[in-house]
């Protein structure tokens, strides 16, 4: 019994495994030519790292945190606070 639980175990972590999908380590992130699209995907704008707060007042989401969105839509961040497009 336990030969037979322990086979099905495997099975269903092996599964499992392959059904992940697998994503690229080298995708490049998207480049938005607005901040109308980029809020589209990240509704909150997208922060350069964790530790920025927002300057601007309140808002309604929580930004995404990613460096490298930020560093293609630095520009897009009218009040320098870090985070790019918030709302």
């Amino acid at each position: 019994m336990r030969k037979i639980l322990s086979g099905l175990i495997a099975m269903s972590l092996a599964f499992l495994l392959l059904a992940m999908p697998i994503h690229s380590a080298n995708a490049a992130p998207a480049k938005f030519k607005n901040c109308t699209e980029l809020t589209k995907t990240y509704p909150g704008g997208v922060a350069k790292n964790a530790k920025v707060r927002n300057v601007g007042g309140k808002t309604k989401y929580k930004p995404f945190v990613s460096a490298e969105i930020y560093k293609l839509h630095s520009k897009m961040d009218r009040d320098k606070d870090g985070i790019a497009c918030e709302r």
